[in-house]
């Protein structure tokens, strides 16, 4: 429990119901949860259960154990409609993010920003959720969020000007240059009113005057995952078992801090698309790789690192009541500080010898006079051996002696009193024992306070029983815990003189906060340094445990041999590794081959390549290049959905048309059988005219399908290349039956094989004489309607001389060739241009 006191949340009415002028008040009348409901009643008890984040949000239930993120949203409305603003913070980690955007009618931008926040809590106005007048964006925020607690406020709240006063008073001056970015940014400004208002009312606390950070998000900075790819990819859950690791967040976190996991998730929803940034990252993992001792040294103090952003949340808030637990909890804030701020010097002797611009850069934002200003105040109060510790009794000693002697005579007094208490229950416990004969000993649990533990055969008690003095008994084997009445006076006054001690350690440690809250900012730098280096180490570790390569960013997509990151760590042995290429001007594959090929795997492993080259990790391959990807799409999956009556083919239906709305020339799109939830011919129509629509695009795709048909759509469309995984028939030592063996390997051209749906049927326990039927049936289809495309000489040259056009317009951009080596390359290039085009001969023999 990191917050103040839990049980000073409002509880009562009463106590809302102020002055009409009373902010508190058009929260009373509130209405909370789904339906929109005023009930003054509900709204005072329904804050008691936020306090303990008792609401998780499904999306969130693995990723982080508790949802702590509050997001206020508004919408334009009239001529604005449409765009949005969006204002969060997180209870444990005083960080406002702003963002303002367009966006269109299916408000997928917003959907999946929230979808990556995860909220514990949504706040929206009043007038979007009116009984009978609800707006399409409440509807679909209720519809994908229905675990997440929905609060609505007053429109009233929702106020510019007040938002802008708030992050005035708020704001940290280093942060301050957010007035430019903000000022005319109305709609996530009163976001901001909104959500800060309702947060100080649900903490029962104010935020230091300029102590939070806030910063302006537009939607432009990362690459766009929507949240049904974020699932097929299985980013950060998987889809079988959501406590299960075998993700790609899994693969790559072996993050020390608690700051550095979450700072991985959000990469990995929300990966970068600049390439400067992306490969000052990969210089720094590729100087922790090269540099042991550098990589060693960092992972050393790291891992020593508390929660830098939950201590800084709970510093900068004033509690509005004094109790004796938001004493203890600021009591025990100033010893982690002074644990986090004591680490700095260490993290600074351990990057000291780096090169890397990055991490030269966050050294020297180390290299802050405010680290040592803090510190210094801290030990003017502070023992200097008072420390962050495991354990209650120990925690708690290290708080009773935070405070230096002769600061406060009359804490001193208190403390020799708690001292004399504590020796007293020794002492006591001792004679027990004697008197009793039987090994006791002292122990301690935060519940129970001193309590007496021994480890003791039942048979050697007299009557098997524990003297009559001895209360509240319980045994776990042979160990018995109890109590005497002694004992829990002697508690009491324990308890007691702790309170003081408590009170007194807490008014010093305001006076000391006080002086420290101008200089509190650099540790928002800190916990930024600490999360980053946290993430980098991380790759560099992930790196190590397996062969990955450092990517390139061109204009291409090409792997040299690349294997699937999250197979590989379930696998026994490694998987298969296969190429891929993809350009400009071919940048359209379509994928065939059997059922249980490896067609899926190879669609999935690129796209988690292409996400991990953007976060700056190295990428499980012998060589890669990528072009950035401003937005990544995949339908996969054959599952029908009861929950929104969507059948598997509705379904389908709908991820193509996200598809195509969304998709832009930048784009990587996935696609995994499409049309398969309807008859034949309509699939393969469907599935046509989709690939012709992708097709005038410039976006990368890949498409995988068991319509052979349309793999002839290269006859027309010169970018388009046909791929396919092989697979080999093994005859079994009988002889009488065949068996096909999957190499996993990517061949060009498409899929010889045939009914290979009833081969696969054949392997499952389906009656024989089906299955001969079926295959009669088929070939009897088959020679009715399949009469072959043939590509025309005329089509074939064009394509070859497509082919040879796109080959020089990619050597001219990106080749670092020497005059020789490119001479040969050209001539090559000839020779294959000429063996592709057909003789003028051929063409007469033809006709």
């Amino acid at each position: 429990s990191y917050f103040g006191d839990k049980s000073s949340c409002v509880e009562n009415t009463s106590a809302l119901n102020l002055t009409s002028s009373s902010p508190v008040r058009g929260l009373n009348s509130a209405c909370l949860g789904k339906t929109p409901r005023s009930s003054s009643r509900s709204a005072g008890r329904s804050h008691t259960p936020l306090m303990g984040y008792s609401v998780t949000s499904s999306s969130a239930a693995s990723a982080h154990a508790a949802a702590s993120v509050i997001v206020a949203v508004v919408e334009g409305r009239g001529l604005a409609r449409g765009e949005v603003g969006m204002a969060s913070i997180d209870l444990k980690n005083p960080e406002v993010m702003l963002s303002q955007f367009a966006d269109n009618t299916t408000y997928a931008k917003v959907i999946t920003k929230l979808k990556i926040l995860t909220p514990l809590e949504i706040i929206m106005s009043n007038t979007a959720c009116d009984a009978g007048n609800t707006t399409k964006l409440f509807s679909l925020i209720t519809e994908h969020f229905k675990n997440v607690t929905f609060t609505t406020v007053q429109r009233k709240y929702f106020n510019e000007t007040k938002g802008l006063e708030y992050i005035e008073q708020l704001c940290a001056s280093e942060f301050s240059t957010i007035f430019m970015e903000v000022q005319s940014k109305y709609y996530c400004l009163a976001a901001a009113a909104a959500l800060l208002k309702y947060v100080e009312f649900i903490q029962n606390s104010v935020y230091a005057p300029k102590s939070l950070k806030v910063r302006f998000q537009g939607s432009e900075k990362t690459a766009m995952i929507d949240s049904s790819s974020a699932q097929n990819l299985e980013l950060v859950i998987n889809n079988r078992d959501s406590r299960n690791s075998h993700t790609l967040f899994g693969v790559l976190n072996y993050t020390k801090t608690p700051g550095g996991s979450r700072r991985l998730r959000s990469n990995i929803l929300e990966p970068l698309v600049d390439a400067e940034t992306i490969n000052t990252r990969l210089d720094c993992v590729q100087e922790l790789l090269q540099d042991e001792e550098l990589f060693f040294g960092l992972q050393a103090v790291i891992s020593k690192f508390l929660d830098t952003e939950q201590l800084l949340s709970v510093l900068v808030q004033i509690p509005k009541q004094d109790t004796v637990k938001t004493a203890e909890s600021k009591i025990t804030n100033l010893i982690y500080l002074k644990h986090t701020l004591e680490l700095v010097e260490p993290l600074k002797a351990a990057l000291r010898s780096c090169n890397t611009p990055l991490l030269k850069a966050y050294y020297s934002s180390l290299e802050d006079t405010r680290f040592g200003i803090i510190l210094e105040k801290i030990t003017t109060v502070i023992n200097d051996d008072t420390r962050y510790t495991k354990g209650c009794l120990s925690m708690r000693t290290q708080k009773c002696y935070a405070v230096k002697p002769n600061i406060n005579e009359f804490l001193d007094i208190a403390r020799r009193t708690y001292t004399e208490i504590v020796d007293d229950i020794a002492g006591m416990i001792t004679q027990l024992a004697e008197k009793y004969n039987l090994p006791m000993k002292t122990s301690f649990s935060s519940a129970r306070g001193f309590f007496i533990q021994m480890n003791v055969d039942s048979s050697t008690l007299p009557n098997g029983q524990l003297p009559s003095e001895f209360t509240k008994i319980t045994r776990m084997k042979n160990t018995y815990s109890f109590t005497s009445a002694d004992l829990i006076k002697m508690n009491e006054r324990c308890q007691e003189s702790l309170r003081e001690i408590y009170h007194m350690t807490y008014l010093i440690v305001c006076k000391l906060l006080n002086e420290i809250y101008e200089h509190i900012h650099c540790l928002y730098k800190l916990s930024d340094t600490v999360s980053m280096l946290d993430m980098l180490l991380s790759f560099a570790h992930a790196c190590t445990l397996s062969d990955y390569v450092r990517p390139e960013f061109t204009d291409t997509l090409a792997i040299k041999q690349g294997w699937h990151p999250i197979l590989e760590k379930i696998a026994v042995e490694k998987p298969v590794s296969n190429n891929t290429y993809l350009t400009e001007g071919n940048n359209f594959v379509i994928i065939t081959g059997p059922n249980m090929s490896g067609k899926s795997t190879y669609l999935k492993q690129i796209a988690l390549c292409q996400i991990m080259a953007q976060i700056g990790s190295y990428v499980p391959a012998e060589y890669c290049s990528f072009r950035i990807a401003e937005q990544i799409f995949t339908r996969i999956g054959m599952d029908d959905d009861i929950e929104t009556n969507a059948s598997t083919f509705m379904k389908e239906m709908k991820e193509i048309t996200y598809i195509i709305q969304n998709a832009n020339d930048k784009s990587l799109i996935i696609i995994d059988e499409l049309g398969r939830g309807t008859s034949a011919e309509e699939g393969i129509g469907i599935c046509y005219a989709a690939c012709e629509y992708l097709l005038n695009l410039k976006a990368f795709t890949l498409f995988a399908t068991h319509f052979l048909e349309l793999c002839h759509i290269d006859a027309l469309y010169p970018n388009v290349e046909n791929y396919h995984f092989e697979v080999q028939h093994v005859r079994s030592s009988a002889g009488n039956k065949e068996k096909i063996a999957y190499t996993y390997t990517l061949s060009k051209g498409y899929t010889e094989e045939k009914n290979y749906g009833i081969k696969a049927a054949e392997v499952s326990s389906l009656p024989s004489s089906i299955i001969l039927d079926a295959k009669e049936i088929t070939n009897h289809i088959a020679k009715q309607i399949l009469q072959r495309q043939k590509s025309t000489p005329e089509m074939m040259k064009q394509r070859a001389v497509y082919h040879l056009a796109m080959r020089l317009v990619q050597t001219a951009r990106n080749s670092r060739l020497d005059p020789d080596s490119l001479r040969i390359y050209l001539k090559g290039l000839k020779k294959k241009y000429e063996a592709s085009c057909p003789a003028p001969g051929q063409n007469d023999e033809q006709q």
